[in-house]
């Protein structure tokens, strides 16, 4: 496992990295580099996954 890679203390499941520094689990379990382990609070808001629209589709350039 690369440095940039973490495994939630809650659930087991690796980490998704949003920011530099900044990593989400869908349990509710954040890491951020200067704090360490939280717990994100109802108005912390992160994209975890992203969602194509119907006629839409994501272009990642």
């Amino acid at each position: 496992m690369g440095k940039n890679n973490k495994v939630c203390p809650v659930c087991g499941k690796k980490m998704k990295q949003q920011f530099i520094g900044l990593q989400h689990c869908k349990c509710g379990m954040s890491w951020k580099k200067d704090m360490g382990f939280f717990e994100r609070t109802n108005d912390m808001v992160f994209v975890l996954e992203r969602e194509a629209d119907g006629k839409k589709k994501i272009l990642i350039k």
